[in-house]
């Protein structure tokens, strides 16, 4: 299978929408989560919209639940920019990625930033995939000890639910 073939996975596709979800919302003033929901449930109703992959909903959920902090991790790493001064596009490009590395375990690293520039030069400016390159190469190094707070934080409250435990 050649690079381009395999760019054009489901996961591919799910990002992608993932995008256009998030830009559209952000641009009309809705939510994430509901504009999602809505077109799943008429994309199971009218033919001529397009079906919902369950990683695209899952995505723009993720986002939606983590913004504030996905938009200071994000801020934290635009050196002379601004979150509001980048292009919608790469702002929802950014948000899906930072959500894969700090919460997609099954997503390797390396996949998610490759993804994000790969979005970048299909939706976004010809300076757009080495800009969300640079920001995502800095977020890689925080991202595994983000994986591993929130797994153990997920632990401890699985232990506290546990009958029998004193937590």
């Amino acid at each position: 299978m050649s690079g381009s073939q395999k760019k054009l996975g489901a996961r591919h596709k799910a990002r992608k929408r993932a995008v256009d979800f998030l830009f559209e919302a952000e641009a009309r003033d809705l939510d994430p989560v509901d504009l999602a929901t809505e077109r799943a449930e008429l994309a199971g109703t009218d033919d001529a919209v397009a079906p919902v992959s369950p990683y695209t909903v899952t995505l723009v959920t993720g986002v939606a639940e983590n913004l504030d902090r996905l938009d200071r991790v994000i801020a934290d790493h635009l050196q002379d920019w601004t979150l509001e001064r980048l292009p919608a596009v790469d702002r929802a490009i950014l948000r899906i990625a930072v959500w894969e590395l700090f919460h997609a375990t099954d997503v390797p690293p390396v996949v998610a930033v490759d993804e994000a520039v790969e979005l970048a030069k299909e939706l976004s400016t010809d300076d757009s995939p080495g800009f969300i390159n640079g920001v995502l190469g800095q977020v890689v190094l925080v991202a595994p000890q983000v994986r591993a707070a929130a797994a153990a934080t997920s632990q401890r409250a699985e232990a506290a639910q546990e009958p029998g435990t004193d937590a």
